[in-house]
């Protein structure tokens, strides 16, 4: 079955309840590292920011890292870093040097 053609607002809205809901997804499973994220699918927390980032100057909006990384994580990054963030295992490392190098 094809995806419906939907007009362009409702494309955007849906694909933007899409992000809203993987935002708060991120936000409560802190327990997911981005070191994980990073070996499982390419991307993580960070990228996300930077992308959102991206996206708002593109649009001529200025987005400093550290805000738009806020807006990611629901916190100032270095808040999130000292709750959650917890030291790579050497597993976790070798699976990255793996898949993005040393």
């Amino acid at each position: 079955m094809p995806a419906p053609d939907l007009d362009p607002p409702t494309r955007t809205e849906l694909e933007a309840a899409a992000f809203r809901r993987l935002l708060e997804h991120l936000r409560e499973r802190t327990d997911v590292q981005n070191i994980d994220l990073m070996n499982l699918a390419g991307f993580c927390r960070n990228c996300l920011s930077r992308w959102y980032r991206e996206a708002a100057e593109q649009q001529g909006i200025s987005l400093a890292d550290p805000e738009a990384r806020e807006i990611v994580y629901g916190m100032p990054y270095k808040e999130w870093q000292a709750k959650y963030q917890r030291e790579a295992s050497p597993e976790q490392r070798a699976a990255f040097a793996a898949n993005f190098g040393p």
